[in-house]
């Protein structure tokens, strides 16, 4: 019971758990199987549990992901969306990893992988708490430069919206948008952009 307990209470603490947060704590990991069948714990995804109250929200599938690939980044239209800076609508997850990562073996949500190095990767990131779960998504500035870097990926119509709308929310910078251009090297493609912005 006591041990049941502590995982309930991990579960309150994390949002989401995984058998290696309760291996942490020295809790044996058949716990999450018998708490999931007596119904104290539902299952999100293949070796994820969180409350039967755990709020389900958009942002939902994002703190899965994080979950179980750390290092990953959320970007491109999945960062638009979350920053509530375009119209698309996304119908997977889109993520940067390090370049040279193994590429990760997830069954769902679907994943749009996009793989760079250097201050490419690590320039921009931010952690926001999704359902007690940190989640790395890059900075509106960042994710923008983005949009025009993959324009071939998403669109440039994607990259142009995403810009107006960011500028028109006032999400971004003149001098952070710059500064993003400038780590993705798509300065040249940008400015002109930039400059009808203004």
């Amino acid at each position: 019971m006591r041990r049941q307990q502590q995982i309930l209470e991990l579960a309150r603490e994390k949002g989401i758990i995984r058998a290696e947060d309760v291996e942490a704590v020295g809790i044996s990991r058949n716990y999450l199987y018998r708490m999931h069948k007596e119904g104290l714990l539902e299952k999100s995804a293949v070796g994820l549990y969180t409350l039967p109250e755990a709020p389900v929200t958009e942002c939902s599938s994002l703190a899965e992901v994080a979950k179980r690939l750390p290092h990953a980044v959320v970007c491109l239209i999945s960062a638009l969306s979350y920053h509530e800076v375009t119209t698309q609508i996304p119908h997977e997850i889109w993520l940067t990893i390090p370049r040279g990562s193994w590429r990760p073996d997830v069954k769902y949500p679907p994943l749009n992988l996009t793989y760079v190095s250097g201050p490419a990767y690590s320039f921009g990131i931010q952690e926001h708490v999704i359902n007690g779960v940190a989640v790395k998504i890059y900075s509106p500035a960042k994710t923008v430069a983005d949009c025009f870097k993959f324009r071939n990926k998403v669109g440039l119509d994607v990259a142009l919206e995403a810009l107006r709308e960011a500028w028109r929310s006032r999400k971004v910078t003149m001098d952070e948008l710059v500064e993003a251009a400038g780590v993705d090297r798509v300065s040249k493609i940008m400015r002109p952009y930039l400059e009808a912005t203004v």
